[in-house]
């Protein structure tokens, strides 16, 4: 089926398409990204990239995870990113969603932590797929180079989620980024995400 997960409705016509039926998993990957500076922005597409990322991935895992706790039984995989762990110059409210998608992702995994269900926030990076195409930034650096292969970002989710694994970070790059990101100052962060996500970046 097809619903738009950035309205309330959406996530209901999804959850009632489910019906009765037990969820073992819920794999929590809908999202947009949204490039070029965050004043230059369509405010509604801004607001879509925040209900399709926030609103709706809480929506739907609340539905579905009630349904869980009631049985004592289930995996969540929710798809944050590395960019939830710096200032998204040129990609600020994309950036944010992910910081709100990371944090969230583990505060539901310590409430859960005495149940048989299991909370995995699988953080990526540049991932090869329509994302950037989608989000008008093919001008960038970030959306020219080249990126991680898809299938091995959703295995490595989908491993750390049987594993019941709290969080996992793709790709030894990303993880050598992501640690970077946890010293180095937020201005220098938001820095070195202009030279990577600023329109016109992209390599000629």
């Amino acid at each position: 089926m097809q619903a738009d997960l950035a309205t309330i409705e959406g996530g209901d016509q999804l959850y009632e398409k489910i019906g009765r039926r037990p969820v073992a998993a819920l794999l929590a990957n809908a999202g947009r990204g949204l490039g070029k500076a965050f004043l230059d922005q369509n405010f509604q597409d801004a607001r879509f990239v925040i209900d399709t990322n926030i609103t709706g991935t809480v929506y739907l895992i609340h539905k579905v995870g009630r349904d869980m706790r009631s049985r004592n039984e289930g995996r969540i995989l929710i798809t944050g990113s590395i960019a939830g762990y710096m200032p998204g110059s040129y990609q600020a409210v994309y950036n944010g969603t992910k910081a709100f998608l990371d944090s969230f992702s583990y505060a539901l995994r310590e409430e859960l932590k005495d149940t048989d269900i299991t909370v995995t926030c699988l953080m990526p990076g540049a991932t090869e797929t329509e994302f950037f195409r989608r989000a008008d930034m093919l001008d960038t650096k970030v959306g020219s180079e080249e990126k991680d292969d898809p299938v091995k970002v959703a295995k490595d989710g989908f491993k750390a989620m049987m594993a019941g694994e709290g969080g996992v970070v793709s790709g030894w790059q990303n993880k050598l980024e992501a640690a970077a990101a946890h010293v180095m100052p937020s201005e220098r962060l938001a820095k070195k995400h202009t030279e990577m996500a600023a329109p016109g970046t992209a390599k000629t």
